[in-house]
């Protein structure tokens, strides 16, 4: 149980030591999607079922996420399941080389 609380002490300390939320800007950000994603979006077309995941996350990073999330005017969670799916793409990239 120490050994929990003194790695949450490391991340708190991490988080709180950068100013991560000072790094964030409260600057208006332009989202827009390709034509043909944004037109099967808008239609219903794109159905995806989703599987729901728990995972933990610290609560510092979960402030920072819904402000970029904000800021890019898109849901946090589909902020994440977009890094989840480039970080995926970039790994898968590189294994393949």
């Amino acid at each position: 149980m120490r050994e929990k609380q003194e790695k949450n002490k490391e991340w708190k300390d991490y988080y709180e030591g950068r100013n991560i939320l000072d790094e964030i800007s409260d600057e208006a950000v332009e989202f827009t999607l390709e034509g043909d994603l944004r037109q099967e979006i808008l239609s219903g077309k794109r159905k995806r079922k989703l599987k729901n995941v728990t995972i933990k996350v610290d609560p510092l990073q979960i402030v920072a996420i819904k402000k970029l999330s904000n800021m890019k005017s898109i849901p946090y969670q589909t902020l994440i399941r977009h890094w989840l799916a480039e970080g995926i793409k970039h790994e898968m990239d590189s294994v393949l080389k």
